[in-house]
Formats: structure tokens, sequence, C-alpha cells
């Protein structure tokens, strides 16, 4: 049987995309830390290089790319930093009423539950004793426990220090040298596909784009709805909670798993009664209702071309072959293999294959 040059083209390149997926399954612990430095890259450059035009050759562009990594990681912190004034509060009013809820639930769920035949009996002693253990220690004891966890968890705690070094160090050579790198990489396509290069990597550059901007505004309408509704409740903590929890959602799934806890925690320790867990759970029901219905749908599946269906999917996909990195990438990626599946399905139609 006798291949045509574009079906041994087609071939070839299917075969390359394997052995990418393949790599990126096999090496993705190693591959994390540049993946996620690449993205970055990808995202902050434009504003490096708009920072280097500004200085027309005057400002070394190396000055710009530090300016722009400074203020991204301060503006990171910032956001992580919104947890502090949670724990800071909501941690001695732990201490206190850890054990009174302990003991309210198991007077109002024990006999509820024992109508159906479930026996609900906490230890609230037990509970007393790991308070006054744990969350009464000193900050010497605390940091001591925590250097003992580190220790005993070697491993865990080199990768993430690691992570957290490397990361910074490989966005700066990228950002700095992100040109030569596009331009070594578009070298290596043959000239005479180098016209359909140029036109799917402009076309996938646009669709990127456009779920930045979506993804930026899911996230700014929901810390607005968080901080707004749990602020109406009379939630004290409302405005850091609701931020937190609208700038999680960039990572699906698990930033909204964080915020619902932060919120809950928050909500029992301030009110202590079913209020809270009511309120919480109607506030953050209907935040993630709309979300998940109407608001990522519209402003990124729609925006890059995904259907929801196609956008849950590759959220799933995409977690479960790559893990948390398969989240970070799974919607952007989506988008890439979108414009590949709108050409090849387009050469499909226009082939004689398909018109007989």
């Amino acid at each position: 049987m006798q291949f045509t040059s574009t079906q041994k083209r087609t071939a070839t390149w299917c075969l390359i995309a394997a052995l990418v997926v393949l790599a990126l399954w096999l090496l993705g612990p190693v591959l994390t830390p540049f993946m996620v430095a690449a993205v970055l890259a990808y995202v902050l450059t434009p504003v490096v290089d708009k920072l280097d035009n500004m200085g027309r050759g005057r400002l070394p562009r190396v000055l710009a790319v530090l300016l722009v990594e400074t203020l991204f990681i301060l503006a990171l912190l910032s956001v992580m930093l919104l947890v502090v004034p949670i724990f800071a509060k909501e941690l001695p009013l732990l201490r206190e009423q850890l054990p009174v809820l302990a003991a309210r639930l198991n007077d109002s769920l024990g006999p509820w539950l024992a109508q159906f035949g479930v026996k609900l009996s906490l230890d609230v002693e037990s509970i007393k004793t790991f308070v006054f253990k744990y969350l009464n220690a000193n900050f010497e004891d605390a940091f001591g426990s925590v250097m003992s966890s580190l220790k005993l968890g070697g491993s865990v705690a080199l990768t993430i220090v690691g992570n957290v070094i490397l990361i910074p160090v490989a966005l700066f050579f990228l950002l700095n040298d992100w040109s030569r790198f596009v331009t070594r990489m578009v070298e290596l396509v043959p000239p005479k596909m180098r016209a359909s290069f140029d036109s799917f990597t402009q076309e996938a550059d646009k669709v990127l784009g456009q779920y930045l901007r979506g993804q930026l505004l899911v996230m700014g309408v929901l810390a607005i709805y968080f901080s707004v509704a749990l602020a109406l409740f009379r939630f004290d903590l409302a405005v850091p909670v609701g931020v937190f929890t609208g700038l999680a959602f960039f990572i699906p799934y698990l930033g909204f798993g964080l915020g619902l806890i932060l919120a809950m925690l928050a909500g029992l320790l301030q009110f202590g009664s079913w209020y809270a867990v009511l309120v919480v759970a109607g506030v953050y029901g209907a935040g993630q209702l709309v979300e998940s219905i109407y608001l990522t749908p519209r402003l990124v599946g729609e925006r890059i071309g995904l259907h929801p269906l196609a956008v849950i999917f590759s959220l799933l996909a995409f977690g479960q072959l790559f893990g948390f990195l398969g989240l970070l990438i799974a919607l952007p990626a989506s988008a890439v293999l979108l414009v590949g599946i709108r050409r090849v399905r387009g050469s499909y139609l226009a082939s004689k294959l398909y018109q007989g």
C-alpha cells in the first residue's frame, strides 16, 4: 500500500505528538516547574516586551524582566497572604470553640441519628486533649513540629523547596530569551510548512489570549460574588475568604474546595450553629452552579470555541493524565488542540476522500 506525501506528513506529526504526550506523562514531576515557568513566561512576555519597547533600547531587557517578575511574585504573595487574617483570627476561636462545637454536635445529631440505627459518639475529652496539645502550642513548639515533619518527609519538602526556587529562575531565563527560544523552535519547521505553521500559531495565540481574558473575567466576577454574598450574611471575613475563593478558581475544583473549607471554618467559628453551614452551602452551591453552567462556558468556553461538555471532559482528562499540572494546562492545551482539530477537519472536508 502506497502512502501519499500528505499522509506520511500527517503520520509523522501524529507520531511526534504521541511522543510529546508520552514524555509529559513519564516526566511529569520533573517537567512541572518548567511547564509552569513556560506558561507564566507566555503570559508575561507581552508585558516585558512593552516595557522593553518603551525604553527604546535605553532600558536593558534584563531590568524589565526583573521588574515584571518581581511585581508578579509580589502579587502572588499578596493573594497567598489573604489567608493570613483568616488563620490569625480563626485559630484562637478554633482553640476555644472546637470542644464546644463537638459537644453540641454530639448532643444534637446523636439522638437524631439513633432513630435510623446510626450511633454517633464524639469523644469530647480527646478533642480537648488535641486542642490543648496542638493549638495551645507556642511558636517554638509549632516551628519544631513543622521542622520534624519536614525531616520525616524530606523528599517532599525538598521537591517543594526546589520548585519554589526553580520556577522563578526558569521564568527569568525564559522571559529574557523568549524570542530566541521561539526563533530556534520555528527554525526546526521545514520551509515548505512555515506558512501553515505561522498561521496555526497565530490562531492558537489568539485563542489562548481569549482564554486568559475569559478566565480573568470569571475569577473577578466570582471574587466579587463570594465577597458580597458572604458579607450580606454578616461574615466577618467575607472579603478575604471571597477574594481568595474567586482567585483560586484559576485551579478548577481545587480552588472551589479550598474556599469552601475556609468559608465553612470561618462560619462555624463565628456563628457556631447550623446557620453557617446552610449559608455557606447555599452561597457556594449557587456560585459553583453559576460558574459551571454559565460563567466558564460563556466567558471561557465560547471564547475559545469549546462546548461546555468539552470543557468538563478536558479538565477531567488532563487531570487524570497529568495530575495537578493537568488541571493548570487543561483548557489552554484544549484550545490549542481545538485549532489543530479545526484544521484537520477542514482538510478532510476539502479532500477527495470526503468528496468521493
